[in-house]
């Protein structure tokens, strides 16, 4: 027998080495199948999940706004937004162009969005869809998986051009732009919440997962202090000062003396914020608290009374007016009419520059400056608005001899309409400025805030005389006659502010602001109206009793009718004293 080793025929070792292979190769992937079943299960299936989970967004409903009465102002109403998935669409032109001619947009540019968008699950087409709109995209036969809708809240104003620039708007994506709108975004815009939704392969909406959402919070509502009936005789008023002047713009502002509440905001030009896209750029600007201008001869007053404060001036005092001409040092002053001796009531009656030049020098630079500081020119009054500008009142390191004459006459400095009549507030508060404000009530809550007084600036005794005797002659027999009345005795003051000439930097001639300012009843103030009206173009003189004080006296006349206010007759003994 032989002693020599078996070797097995080359093709049989062949054999046996790939039935192992393959037995190897069997067991390594049964492994691998043991621990993607077993082991790794989970993780994969919760992997197939996340791909097939989609997270949205779930959109507060802001907050409504009110007047003081509870009228709407601005609400919100629920509409669909449609919404293409443009990684589903497989004939784009036909969907374009089905879409383009139901909604009335552009099939070219729709068409076009829709292949720089190919590889996405998501393109907008049209936002705030109506009612109409809706059923005839559903009646499109769109394929279910290359569209959708979603729901969106469409802010609504339905008092329309009404305090649109105070109110402000909504954008299309829900943010506050302008008046409250803005300022108060925080509180009005609410907070969004989310909920999941379950997607197929084919990136279609199929469920949502009850369990995985946060529910949105909506905004709270805002009452503000406007009376929508003053508000409207105000614009009102405003509409026949552009039809009789054609100013370059114009405002008013109505406060209620004893709080600070403002009762009512107008500028023009104007809009409709429902229509947000056919304003003019110059029509978003509430000029009340963006416009900055001289004030001219309505700052004659606060000078008087901080110089009767300071003890610088008596009452019964009387300046020779020099018959129109006085020389201070390099420069002659002017009055519009030639006078002689004036007492200081006399001086404000018939808007002497002279007279308060004179008093100028009583007071020196120093008191000038302490008198715009301490009635609120050069700083913001608070309001609840964004964009307030804050006025101009030069360091006294800068102010010179010729602002000894200027600043009494309301030159060199600067300042909003609201900052004027705030500073009257003080005038018709016995002495007390209060700083004004819009907001009534946030939220639920029932509470009216407090008014804020700023400080005492001038004793009871001074504020008084000049509103129930001086100005009341300035209305009577002044400069603000035709602001006369015979339903309220009121108190009032022009001013006529020249402005620069933009070629010669100098004071121009013919350009004008145009302004006044009244309150009443003048034995007890209970509103105060400032009408400012920026270059008339056409119908009188330019001066503000000739061309703002007819509208302010009567949308005082209005005011305090709707407030009530007895016709005719003292109201001290059916009002509480303040004091």
């Amino acid at each position: 027998m032989s002693s020599q080793p078996y070797f097995p025929p080359p093709a049989a070792w062949r054999h046996r080495l790939l039935i192992g292979i393959f037995a190897l190769l069997g067991i390594a992937i049964s492994g691998r199948l043991i621990q993607l079943q077993g082991f790794k299960h989970v993780q994969f299936a919760a992997k197939v999940t996340r791909q097939s989970l989609v997270r949205e967004d779930v959109i507060a409903r802001p907050g409504d706004i009110f007047d003081r009465h509870g009228r709407l102002l601005a609400t919100s109403i629920n509409t669909r937004s449609l919404f293409l998935i443009p990684k589903q669409i497989e004939n784009p032109w036909e969907i374009a162009g089905k879409l383009a001619k139901a909604l009335d947009l552009n099939a070219d540019q729709l068409f076009e969005r829709i292949g720089l968008n190919q590889s996405k699950h998501f393109l907008w087409v049209k936002r705030r869809l109506s009612a109409v709109e809706v059923e005839k995209v559903k009646e499109l036969g769109l394929p279910a998986q290359a569209f959708g809708f979603r729901d969106e809240y469409l802010r609504r104003y339905p008092q329309g051009a009404l305090a649109p620039q105070v109110i402000g708007l909504r954008d299309i994506d829900g943010q506050g732009r302008g008046g409250v709108e803005q300022s108060l975004n925080a509180t009005l815009a609410g907070k969004k919440g989310w909920r999941e939704l379950i997607r197929d392969a084919q990136g279609r909406i199929i469920d949502v997962q009850p369990a995985a959402e946060e529910a949105p919070q909506p905004g709270q509502p805002v009452t503000l202090t406007l009376d929508a009936v003053i508000q409207l005789f105000t614009e009102r008023a405003l509409d026949e000062v552009v039809e009789q002047f054609q100013p370059q713009a114009c405002c008013a502002v109505v406060l209620a003396a004893e709080t600070g509440q403002v009762l009512a905001m107008a500028s023009r030009p104007t809009f409709d914020p429902n229509v947000p896209e056919a304003a003019a750029a110059e029509a978003w600007k509430n000029r009340t608290i963006t416009d900055i201008y001289e004030p001219g001869s309505t700052f004659k007053p606060c000078v008087v009374a901080w110089a009767l404060q300071k003890r610088v001036l008596q009452q019964t005092d009387v300046f020779n007016c020099e018959q129109g001409a006085y020389r201070m040092g390099r420069r002659i002053l002017h009055d519009h009419h030639p006078y002689g001796d004036l007492s200081v009531t006399d001086i404000l009656v018939k808007s002497s520059n002279i007279g308060m030049a004179k008093i100028g020098e009583r007071l020196t630079n120093q008191g000038l400056y302490a008198a715009a500081m301490s009635f609120g020119f050069g700083r913001q009054t608070g309001i609840e608005l964004p964009a307030e500008e804050s006025g101009l009142v030069r360091p006294l390191k800068e102010w010179t001899s010729y602002s000894t004459g200027s600043v009494p006459m309301g030159q060199e400095i600067s300042a909003t309409p609201l900052q004027i009549i705030s500073a009257y507030s003080a005038l018709a508060n016995r002495g007390r400025l209060i700083s004004p404000h819009l907001v009534l009530r946030l939220g639920e809550d029932k509470s009216r805030p407090t008014p804020v007084i700023v400080s005492e600036v001038v004793q009871a005794e001074i504020a008084e005389w000049l509103t129930q005797s001086v100005l009341t002659e300035v209305i009577t027999r002044g400069t603000g006659r035709k602001a006369q009345g015979k339903a309220y005795q009121i108190f009032g003051k022009t001013g006529t502010a020249q402005k620069q000439d933009p070629q010669t930097g100098l004071y121009s001639k013919s350009l004008n602001i145009s302004s006044f300012i009244c309150g009443g009843p003048a034995d007890h103030p209970e509103a105060l109206v400032l009408v400012t009206v920026d270059q008339p173009s056409r119908g009188g003189d330019g001066f503000g009793g000739t061309v703002a004080a007819p509208a302010a006296a009567k949308i005082l006349e209005k005011t305090l009718q709707q407030q009530r206010i007895p016709v005719n007759t003292t109201i001290r003994s059916v009002i509480q004293p303040r004091r």
